[in-house]
């Protein structure tokens, strides 16, 4: 047993402490607090610990109102007063910038936010339940304090033996538009199967190199059972409940209007376009809409939510896209990459072009803070970024930067 006194919060949420010299983090502590803690795991260069006893706690540590909490591998925040929480994950963000060499201050940095609980409407469940942390056991959940009502209704009247086995993506909310499938309300519930087949027959090649989506197609296979159609700001979005989506409606409605909001131009790209959720809202503000998306499935849902709007869908990765559009211009492009980042040659693509506005947006603080850093590097500012607060009671960040050339 050792007795410590926690530093700053780390990267992943762990709070970092030292004994004798040799960094240690500790799961479920805020910075400044006196505990007894004992060692878990030890690395070459660093070590985990638990802790034993909380000798002086934080004037910020509250009690998780989840039942389930250190149990449950979802929330790692939860024992935060909430917006403490807010700061905590902004000097992460921080951190990882100044590792990358961008100096912000913390002030720079706006909160774009909703509520800190029931705000979650999508989850994979595991044998009807969520994965205990750090293990493959299942813990049998009847109400979670961050799902949405929705979710939580079926979660109460679905107990665990009912519920499908294996991985299950469920997908609840109120503004879910029903239209003709009233089976499950406003709750998608799709076990994962056999990758179904789907006729791609409305994807062509324009030339040898780029492949092009039809803007009217016919004989693509949508699976009416799995589509999910949704109401975000005044468009209606339907996506693949089994594929990607954001899991916090209000905090990507307000995200949405900081990302489009403000671009002037008649050119847009839209790389990583997804299901074209930010391709809908910006073709309200530019005549010529690009999207790049390598995902067939996603950008056949794309063509669904674009249709009657003027735009040209490219299906292919940002590296191959890039490679034989060297010398591409547009008046502003908003890129969302996976959590890896930007691939190479679409940084090197951006860095060397003329575009005067762009809007990146991130999934992974680390990943961000490196491609912003290339991007400054090559001329561009960075006038504004946004901790998009997707996941309040997590250390998990998603942020949004506007840079300018």
């Amino acid at each position: 047993m050792e007795t410590i006194i926690t530093d700053k919060i780390a990267f992943g949420g762990n709070c970092l402490a030292k004994i004798d010299g040799k960094a240690v983090f500790v799961p479920f502590a805020l910075p400044g607090e006196k505990l007894e803690v004992e060692i878990t795991q030890e690395k070459r260069d660093y070590s985990y610990a638990k802790i034993l006893n909380i000798l002086e706690p934080s004037p910020f540590r509250i009690k998780p109102v989840c039942p389930l909490y250190e149990k449950c591998g979802g929330c790692n925040m939860m024992h935060i007063e909430p917006e403490f929480q807010k700061q905590l994950r902004k000097e992460i963000l921080k951190d990882c910038l100044e590792r990358n060499g961008i100096h912000v201050d913390l002030d720079f940095i706006e909160v774009i936010y909703g509520n800190n609980l029931n705000y979650r409407c999508r989850f994979q469940l595991n044998d009807g339940g969520f994965c205990e942390r750090s293990s493959n056991r299942i813990i049998p959940v009847e109400n979670c304090a961050c799902a949405v009502p929705e979710i939580n209704e079926w979660l109460s009247k679905n107990n665990i033996s009912s519920r499908p086995k294996g991985r299950c993506h469920i997908f609840g909310a109120e503004n879910i538009i029903l239209k003709e499938r009233t089976e499950g309300g406003k709750v998608f519930v799709s076990p994962e199967e056999e990758k179904k087949s789907t006729d791609y027959s409305a994807l062509k090649k324009k030339n040898k190199n780029i492949r092009q989506v039809k803007k009217r197609y016919s004989g693509t296979t949508i699976s009416e059972k799995d589509t999910v159609t949704i109401k975000i700001l005044d468009k209606e979005i339907s996506f693949d409940v089994k594929g990607f989506f954001q899991s916090n409606i209000s905090v990507l409605e307000k995200s949405i209007e900081a990302i489009c909001g403000g671009l002037v131009g008649n050119s847009v790209l839209d790389m990583y376009a997804g299901c074209g959720t930010f391709s809908v809202f910006l073709a309200e503000h530019f005549k010529d809409l690009m999207l790049v998306e390598h995902n067939r499935d996603a950008l056949v849902f794309a063509e669904k939510n674009l249709a009657g709007i003027k735009h040209q869908s490219i299906g292919l990765s940002g590296a191959k896209w890039a490679e034989f559009n060297k010398n591409a211009y547009f008046d502003a492009v908003v890129i969302d990459p996976p959590r890896s980042g930007m691939e190479k040659e679409v940084l090197s693509w951006l860095c060397n072009s003329k575009v005067p506005q762009i809007r990146s947006v991130s999934c992974d603080p680390a990943t961000h803070s490196r491609d912003l850093a290339a991007l400054i590097k090559s001329g561009y500012a960075l006038k504004k970024l946004y901790l998009l607060d997707f996941y309040p009671n997590t250390s998990h960040i998603e942020s949004l930067a506007v840079l300018e050339k």
